[in-house]
């Protein structure tokens, strides 16, 4: 029964400078879990955008629809170990569907499969699709379902008197997982600039991929050494299931007698004593009055999460340049994880104390509205980093290329722009000469051109934000350019190949003609570059064959580099560390005994709404610019987080062992009291008003414990 369960004493297990050991096993197997996880994902929106091709709206809403399925699964997890097989079992078994989907992942990643004519480009890219979708649901069904069982399980390691070991336990247990995504979000983004293939040479998905999924097995491995040593608390019944049973019949109840003829009760939940002992309905109140506070917290993830998405995304237009070393996008992602090991020991050991020993009563809840506020101020910190953004580049949406017209001499060029006809530029250049011209530029463009001009030679310009190319062919026969999985199309003699948008870095195109003959061009792109690379009537394939080709830059490169986004990453990963870390305890502290997995993974829910709130929002609003979007997500949440300090303010903490023991020693009589109730009782259908009164009159004569 479950006051049985309440008087069991766990299990002694050997100890650690007051640890017990077990919690060590916990503690890797978390580090390796989250870097599998952090790790996969850390690449998956450049995944999306540049191996799949969609774009940046398609790869966002992808992006956050798996998070937030990764945080609804926990409810799953949660059913499964609370009710049928434990915690540990489960965590053993979802691993297993975990590792299955981090190695579908590797496989949709590489390119080969599909790459029937071996020329580097997938030939049927849904069947990648398809592998990364199955891979993405069995990652989200493993990783969510083991998320509320990881945390509880290390909880119930310890003894009612190591509640001080406990809560530092949740201290550096938030330190594993913060280790992990700082590993992991190093060096699965150089991982991913490597290049590998079996035809062709791409940059290197599955190695991305694959190491996360080595991760996986090791963290499953290390957890099951640890079994000899755990402290296992056996399922309780499916207690997720009665809970819900229990509120309804509440709910239902309480409808039913809703007449002011019936005598009212204290707490809703008191209509449900009919059915279920006191105890359970002690239980769910605790439950019920967390998970009430638990409503506004979906907004906080909403603007943390797009730390994968939209900040990774911005990074991409800016300039990863820092001396010696550059920056992919996706690894800007580490600022979070390192500050975080940063952050966690100093709030431990400096500003907690020294705010106690200052007599303030800085309760988890307070904290939590702290986190709430540092979140809000880091999106308005990047709606100005965007702001400056949009001023150091072009928007490709505001001035674009209408027409190129060739003139009947050939030594002339005219380049029209449609929205600023008064601006069309005419140059005379003459046939073979080096020529160094400045396009009219209105403070916002600049060109610049120095190459030896064939005759019929004709130079478009495209004014783009991100690394946009094209090849010009003043070669005698059609051409096929191609770079990674890009393709520039044919280009036929004197005609211009699409414009194609390619990563930064260094960019190695494949130029072939129909013969076979094949040239191989490296050049290496800067953050926010436009190039034009031309190739003269003079251009032979062979040995130095690249030389021939003429390379103009269009745009320099973005020059607002990427460490102003440092200052946003501090204040969500402040907030982040008063947020995120206070609520896991708080969570498990205010939990009763056999809801702990129950109430993480409402905790865990939260997460997913939140996700799920990026894309209504993003979706609804649909702003022009970037930087209002910003705005928009930082407003909503102060908003919220003033809503969330008026419910904490009315708050009151609980100990739920103390509650449960008013209830484990109940008297017997209640409950046959209560069976021979249930079964006086007609259904409520044919009820008269008068056997209600009776029926709720006698249960107003029982004694009954309220909660504070």
């Amino acid at each position: 029964s479950d006051t049985e369960e309440i008087k069991k004493p766990k299990q002694k297990s050997a100890t650690v400078c007051g640890y017990p050991i077990s919690i060590f096993f916990i503690v890797v197997n978390e580090f390796c879990e989250r870097f599998s996880y952090y790790g996969m994902r850390a690449v998956l929106v450049l995944y999306f955008k540049y191996f799949l091709k969609w774009d940046d709206d398609l790869a966002t809403t992808i992006y956050h629809t798996f998070v937030a399925f990764c945080y609804l699964t926990p409810i799953l997890g949660a059913i499964i170990a609370d009710s049928w097989l434990g915690k540990f079992k489960t965590i053993v078994y979802l691993s297993i569907v975990y590792t299955l989907g981090q190695i579908v992942m590797a496989i949709s990643a590489i390119h080969d499969i599909t790459d029937t004519n071996k020329d580097g480009i997938p030939e049927n890219m849904s069947f990648h699709v398809a592998l990364s979708m199955v891979g993405l649901s069995l990652i989200a069904l493993g990783t969510g379902g083991i998320k509320p069982c990881v945390a509880a399980f290390g909880g119930d390691q310890f003894q009612d008197h190591q509640e001080k070991q406990r809560s530092t336990f949740f201290s550096i247990f938030y330190l594993s997982i913060n280790a992990g995504s700082l590993l992991s979000t190093i060096i699965t983004p150089m991982l991913r600039a490597q290049e590998c293939g079996i035809y062709s040479q791409q940059k290197c998905y599955p190695l991305a991929f694959g190491v996360p999924a080595a991760l996986m097995v090791v963290a499953l491995i290390v957890f099951i050494i640890g079994s000899g040593m755990y402290n296992k608390t056996a399922p309780q019944g499916n207690i997720l299931v009665k809970v819900c049973k229990c509120i309804a019949f509440a709910i239902r109840n309480r409808y039913r007698h809703r007449y002011s003829q019936f005598s009212q009760r204290t707490h809703w939940m008191d209509w449900a004593d009919e059915k279920y002992d006191k105890l359970l309905i002690a239980q769910v109140k605790m439950v019920v009055k967390v998970l009430f506070l638990y409503i506004p917290l979906p907004m906080f993830w909403a603007l943390f999460d797009q730390q994968g998405s939209r900040w990774t995304l911005q990074a991409t237009t800016m300039d990863g340049d820092f001396g010696l070393l550059t920056i992919q996008p996706d690894q800007m992602q580490t600022v979070n994880p390192i500050l975080i090991l940063v952050l966690v020991p100093i709030m431990d050991s400096v500003i907690y104390p020294l705010i106690s020993k200052c007599k303030l009563n800085f309760t988890p809840l307070k904290k939590m509205t702290v986190g709430m506020f540092l979140a809000a101020l880091a999106f308005i910190a990047a709606a100005l980093v965007q702001l400056q953004i949009d001023v150091s580049v072009t928007n490709i949406k505001k001035l674009t290329m209408g027409q190129l017209v060739k003139p009947n001499s050939p030594t002339h060029i005219l380049i029209y722009f449609p929205e600023n006809p008064a601006a069309v530029p005419i140059r005379h250049w003459s046939p073979g000469k080096d020529h160094q011209h400045a396009g009219q530029t209105g403070g916002r463009l600049s060109w610049r051109l120095k190459f030896s001009l064939q005759p019929f030679t004709v130079l478009t310009y495209l004014i783009v934000c991100v690394l946009f190319h094209r090849f010009f062919n003043g070669y005698s026969s059609i051409l096929n350019i191609t770079t990674g999985t890009l393709d520039f199309g044919s280009t036929v003699k004197n005609k211009m190949s699409t414009y194609a948008n390619v990563p930064h870095g260094e960019a190695k195109f494949h130029i072939k003609d129909n013969a076979g003959n094949q040239c191989d061009y490296s050049l290496t792109l800067g953050f926010g570059s436009s190039y034009t690379l031309l190739i003269p009537s003079t251009f032979k394939f062979g040995t130095n064959c690249e030389k021939s080709i003429n390379t103009a830059l269009d745009i320099k490169p973005n020059s607002f580099h990427m460490a102003w986004q440092i200052p946003q990453y501090f204040l969500i990963t402040a907030g982040e560390v008063v947020f995120s870390v206070t609520g896991l305890e708080f969570s498990y502290s205010q939990a009763p005994s056999n809801m702990k997995s129950v109430l993480q993974a409402g905790w865990l829910l939260t997460v997913a709404v939140g996700n799920i709130i990026v894309l209504i929002v993003a979706e609804a609003a649909k702003l022009p610019d970037q930087w209002a979007e910003y705005i928009l997500f930082a407003s909503l949440l102060l908003l919220v987080d003033f809503l969330f300090a008026f419910m904490a303010y009315f708050y009151t903490y609980i100990d739920p062992a103390k509650i449960e023991a008013q209830f484990a020693h109940s008297d017997p009589k209640d409950k046959e009291k209560k069976k021979s109730l249930e079964m006086g009782r007609k259904d409520s259908d044919g009820n008269s008003n008068s056997d209600r009164k009776s029926s709720y009159t006698s249960h107003n004569e029982k004694k009954d414990v309220q909660l504070t």
